[in-house]
C-alpha cells in the first residue's frame, strides 16, 4: 500500500540534550511524520473516524517535545512512532528529527535522526 499520510515541518522550541546549556536554554527541533496506512476506507465515506488525524499526530508530537526533557531525539522518535502505531495501527511510520543548530563546533544547519518503524 503507498497511501501517506504526512505532517511535516512542526515546529517546537524544547529542552533535550544531553549537555546542561541544552536542558536550560532549549533549542529549535522540527519534526517530520509520514504515516504509511490504507486510507481508502476513509475515501470512500469522508469520514475523519476512517482516517489517520493529523490533528491528533501534531498534539502526540507535541506532548512529548514539551512537557518532558529528554537526553537523545532518538528517544522522542522512538516514543512518538511507538505512540502513532499504538493508536492507528499503520503499516509503517517514519519519524524525521531535526535539532537546529546543535552544540556541535563547525558550520552546519542541523542534525537529524530518522526512525521507521513497521
Amino acid at each position: 500500500m503507498a497511501d501517506k499520510i504526512k505532517v511535516s515541518n512542526m515546529v517546537f522550541y524544547a529542552y533535550h540534550g544531553t549537555s546542561s546549556a541544552e536542558r536550560k536554554t532549549g533549542n529549535r527541533f522540527e519534526v517530520d511524520v509520514e504515516v504509511q496506512a490504507d486510507l481508502s476506507k476513509a475515501a470512500k465515506s469522508d469520514k475523519l473516524a476512517d482516517t489517520i488525524s493529523y490533528t491528533r499526530i501534531y498534539h502526540m508530537t507535541n506532548e512529548l517535545f514539551s512537557f518532558k526533557k529528554y537526553n537523545l531525539i532518538e528517544k522522542v522518535g522512538y516514543l512518538l512512532a511507538d505512540k502513532i502505531i499504538e493508536e492507528f495501527s499503520p503499516e509503517k511510520v517514519t519519524i524525521r528529527i531535526r535539532k537546529k543548530i546543535p552544540p556541535i563546533p563547525g558550520n552546519l544547519d542541523h542534525v537529524e535522526i530518522e526512525i521507521e518503524k513497521p
